[in-house]
């Protein structure tokens, strides 16, 4: 019998007082969305606290990610001989000798490895390696976070592998260990969003979840603004990495220990009285009287099937895996649709992102502007999103992204003006997709249960790293048909969330059977027309 309820409320001076109370051997028991609206509270200051500090590590991981806008780009030149003319577009037209880099050649990779003309190929090459480590990665610590090591375990591991990864990169020799380190760095950022947002959401409400969700990616913009600051202010490629990786130590040494693990991991791992500690911890700080006695959490499908033995409650263990998504008529079709949908996503989000190369205009500058851009997202598509819903926000915003990409796709005038006008197609086509990008992540949540949720999403998280593989690749093809790629992806994708569940208002189920059963009364309720 959990130690946790023991005789908690006995009168030990009544002696008639029954020796078991009838509460402990028939526990009310009740969904973790059910004790979140009755007796924790859906979203108070636990909730936001843990969603803060949760968060911090989508800022670490937005430094990680575009930090190689700044290390990979092309240096300014000068000439250094009678020989060369400083009108040529390119140093490939100059002769060898007669130019040299602005500053030397420790400002960037692509000046210090070589990486121009017949090799320029390799730094969107470098760049794709690193979105493969991070699809990898995805996969790994999707798996680990549903099992063994829990939310906040793979959570602590990824940052930690961020940091050494990071720094260790700043020491590379030559071309091809850097692309090994940024291949082991894009392994451990490829878990961080994905466990910080699971961990950060699990503990919200039902009525409250989409706009906490959808607010985790404010962080991930500010830290592209921070890495745009930081590469402003340290240009040479080997301190900015040492630089982009002191936010991830202070993350590990200030924050980690204060966080918790999911109570929703736990009651699917079999650990009754760490979840019931932790919803026990919820109700007090957000000012909630004590959960009454006799009141225990339960796997949905223990409630829906009426399940009474206590003892196997706190031992039984549940789970799963991505064979299970794929044998279940209900997931796969979800899955299959997600994965499609994120990587559609995907190659618009990064490829608008790293596109700022190719704009003509300040880089530091514009892919601040951009980060900022995307804020106004966030914040429309979470006040629209429990008024609209997901499906149709889903689809408005990529059709909005995918339009604005394809008018940029016709602009083929290189002048002043006309790169404005290009830049900004670009921001609202970054705009339009930063909304679907991280309703995306809100909406792929829940669609699937607690027992799989993880080992989902990071197969979907695979599919957004396979985007961001293929967009350095779309970059470096100039300007106009990066735009027209683009354009075509957000309309493509926004045609596919047609076929999605609505899931505005649903509960977030915990098993397999769970989410079967419900679909099962869903079905049944709209052919007899309720």
């Amino acid at each position: 019998m959990s130690a946790l309820y023991s005789n908690r409320h006995l009168d030990d001076g009544d002696l008639r007082s029954p020796l078991i109370s009838p509460e402990l051997v028939n526990p009310k028991k009740i969904t973790m969305d059910e004790m979140l609206e009755k007796y924790c509270g859906e979203f108070g200051w636990w909730q936001l606290r843990n969603l803060v500090l949760t968060s911090l590590a989508w800022l670490l991981e937005g430094i990680h990610v575009m930090v190689m806008i700044f290390a990979d780009r092309e240096p300014a030149w000068r000439c250094s001989t009678s020989h060369c003319s400083s009108t040529a577009e390119s140093v490939c037209d100059l002769e060898p000798g007669s130019w040299e880099w602005s500053g030397g050649t420790e400002r960037s990779t692509m000046s210090e490895f070589g990486l121009i003309c017949g090799d320029k190929f390799k730094v969107g090459l470098v760049q794709s390696i690193f979105f493969t480590g991070c699809m990898i990665g995805a996969g790994v610590f999707g798996h680990l976070s549903d099992s063994k090591l829990g939310r906040k375990g793979s959570l602590a591991m990824v940052c930690i592998l961020n940091a050494i990864f990071g720094i260790l990169t700043a020491f590379s020799s030559d071309y091809w260990i850097y692309a090994l380190l940024r291949f082991l760095s894009g392994f451990s950022a490829g878990g961080t969003g994905l466990c910080a947002f699971v961990l950060a959401t699990e503990p919200v409400g039902q009525s409250w979840r989409g706009v906490a969700g959808m607010s985790t990616f404010y962080f991930f913009s500010t830290g592209i603004a921070v890495v745009s600051a930081i590469g402003y202010f340290i240009q040479p490629w080997r301190s900015l990495y040492i630089a982009a990786s002191i936010p991830s130590v202070i993350f590990i040494i200030l924050v980690l220990p204060f966080l918790h693990e999911s109570p929703r991991w736990c009651l699917v791992r079999g650990k009754l009285d760490e979840a019931m500690k932790t919803m026990q911890k919820i109700a007090v700080s957000n000012g909630k009287q004590n959960i009454p006695y006799g009141v225990i959490l339960a796997l949905d499908s223990e409630v829906n099937d009426g399940v009474s033995n206590f003892q196997s409650d706190t031992k039984e263990v549940i789970n799963g895996s991505i064979l299970d998504v794929l044998r279940s008529p209900v997931t796969r079709i979800r899955f299959l649709l997600a994965l499609s949908i994120n990587f559609f996503s995907s190659v618009v989000y990064y490829g608008l992102s790293l596109n700022a190369v190719n704009l003509g205009t300040n880089l530091y500058f514009n892919v601040a502007l951009n980060a900022v851009s995307e804020m106004p997202a966030y914040l429309l598509t979470a006040l629209m999103l429990d008024r609209l819903g997901r499906k149709p926000l889903a689809i408005g915003t990529m059709w909005f992204s995918g339009i604005f990409c394809l008018v940029g796709s016709l602009l083929k005038s290189t002048d002043g003006a006309w790169k404005v006008v290009r830049m900004v197609c670009g921001l609202l086509g970054i705009f339009g997709i930063a909304g679907t990008f991280n309703l995306l992540f809100v909406y792929s949540m829940e669609l699937f249960p607690t027992v799989v949720r993880n080992a989902a999403l990071g197969c979907v998280t695979q599919a957004v790293h396979l985007g961001a593989i293929l967009a350095p690749i779309v970059v470096v093809l100039g300007v106009g048909v990066p735009f027209a790629v683009f354009g075509a992806c957000g309309i493509a994708g926004g045609l596919l969330v047609i076929y999605l569940p609505e899931t505005l208002n649903k509960p977030l189920y915990d098993t397999m059977d769970g989410l079967k059963e419900a679909e099962t009364k869903t079905r049944l309720g709209s052919e007899i027309g309720y």
